[in-house]
């Protein structure tokens, strides 16, 4: 895996990364997450991870109730890299997470949207999933792909085949691709090989992650762990992300569940290092979600667990993912204007690495391309707002604060002409006069996103790719 490649500016965002924690209450919740690993142990429902943990010195009881030694989970934070450089489709460096750098992009496997002709929810198709892609494609402040729908008019045993073509085909950004099973990584990372140019250079210049979830922080099923140790052994990136929602799958008080998110963490990190030592890993936000116990719904915006999910991450120096940019509004309103801004503002300050779920509603039921352009515009008031100031000898102006003094105005200066494009200009949200917002037609927040949505995908021009791969894309489609 490439360290070095430098990401352009342009593509690169600075949050916060403060922790909020003291070190005493991160030594406390390090020392009971290798407790929970070392003494209560996990179940691994692998043969393979199984054999990875035996052959590694780790206790194996009652079938595949594995107990992880202090040692081997430290070691393993040794061996994971520090820094990891994602690509585009093109081979060129997009998103490179070292200490500070925080990338946007949207969620997965919607079943549901607001049509953005009609307004109406139905069930999303694939031409929703395309123009999906389409419309990341073109934003500039979304910097990663996920599927986003699930489309209903495919046969639902290939349609992650077809999310990941129009991934592939409709856009360059790096992509983020979930799967159910084994062979759902396996064909993923097949059909981005094609697209590479082969195995080699995917590893060189890897364009796509390997998103993993399972069933809880205790029990890491098959599926998911065969998912990791596939990418692990060809040395591509994965965010592990156990289940750990508080009051059901963990703990309901946050510090509980912090402890066994981040010691489910630790586990597929040890996983991924025992597969392929110093192969990439990025770590999930460890309190990752909440029910509402009035109606045992799961909530994906709740302020409960607060700012220092991504605190144990950055101890470790090991990437992170959270999420934000979503709301368990039903539509798009107030509810989910406030709710996506509070998220993303609150993924930033947190310190994460990737900020993935940009347009969910309805506790991602629901996808909403009008909120992914809200959020897109939120994101750059966020990158300027969270920007380095500049402090020099231009900025401070002391020349021409002696030229104006206390009698004149700096409205005609030299300096004033110099940085006025400096400021950040907003393209959906109205700052102009009452009277030209009358003239222009009065127009909704609502009623602009929408408009920004239908223009933005009837502008996209669609990358190019060569027949021949094309050709390879859709035979997987074909496949068994």
């Amino acid at each position: 895996m490439s360290v070095s490649p430098k990401v352009p500016s342009a593509r690169r965002f600075a949050g916060c990364s403060q922790n909020w924690l003291t070190e005493k209450q991160q030594d406390l919740l390090h020392d009971a997450s290798l407790e929970i690993m070392a003494d209560i142990g996990m179940r691994f429902c692998s043969e393979r991870a199984l054999a990875l943990f035996r052959g590694a010195g780790a206790a194996v009881l009652d079938g595949n109730l594995v107990r992880i030694p202090r040692a081997l989970t430290e070691k393993a934070l040794g061996t994971a890299p520090r820094d990891i450089v994602i690509h585009d489709r093109n081979g060129r460096p997009a998103m490179s997470f070292g200490e500070g750098a925080c990338y946007f992009g949207v969620g997965s496997d919607c079943a549901w949207i607001h049509d953005p002709e009609t307004g109406d929810l139905r069930k999303a198709l694939l031409r929703d999933l395309e123009n999906g892609v389409r419309l990341v494609d073109s934003l500039p402040n979304l910097d990663f792909l996920m599927s986003m729908f699930i489309p209903s008019d495919v046969p639902a045993r290939i349609y992650e085949r077809h999310q990941m073509k129009a991934m592939l085909e409709l856009s360059t950004k790096p992509i983020v691709f979930c799967g159910i099973e084994k062979a759902s990584t396996e064909i993923a990372i097949s059909m981005a090989t094609a697209v590479a140019g082969g195995e080699r250079e995917l590893e060189r210049h890897p364009f796509v992650i390997n998103y993993v979830n399972t069933v809880s922080a205790f029990r890491h099923n098959e599926e998911s762990v065969e998912r990791l140790l596939s990418a692990a052994e060809r040395n591509l990136p994965t965010i592990y992300a156990p289940a750990n929602c508080r009051g059901s799958t963990a703990p309901m008080s946050v510090a509980g569940m912090m402890a066994l998110g981040n010691a489910g963490q630790l586990a597929g990190l040890v996983l991924s290092q025992l597969a392929r030592e110093g192969s990439p890993f990025i770590m999930n936000h460890p309190s990752v979600g909440a029910l509402d116990m009035r109606w045992m719904r799961d909530l994906f915006v709740s302020p409960d667990k607060g700012p220092c999910g991504c605190d144990m991450a950055h101890r470790y120096r090991v990437p992170v993912f959270a999420s934000g940019g979503c709301s368990d509004a039903k539509l798009f309103d107030a509810q989910a204007a406030a709710e996506a801004a509070l998220t993303l503002f609150a993924g930033a300050v947190s310190g994460a690495n990737m900020i993935q779920n940009i347009g969910y509603l309805d506790s991602a039921m629901t996808g909403s391309m009008e909120l992914m352009v809200l959020c897109d515009e939120i994101i750059g008031w966020m990158k300027h707002y969270l920007r380095d100031i500049e402090v020099s000898e231009e900025t401070l102006a002391l020349e021409t604060l002696r030229q104006v003094g206390p009698d004149g105005d700096f409205l005609s200066t030299e300096h004033t002409v110099r940085h006025l494009r400096d400021d950040w200009m907003p393209t959906l949200f109205d700052r102009g006069s009452r009277e030209t917002w009358v003239e222009e037609g009065s127009a909704t927040l609502e009623q602009r996103a929408n408009r920004k949505v239908r223009s933005v995908l009837q502008d996209h021009s669609e990358p190019s790719l060569s027949a021949t791969v094309r050709a390879t894309l859709n035979a997987f489609l074909m496949s068994p």
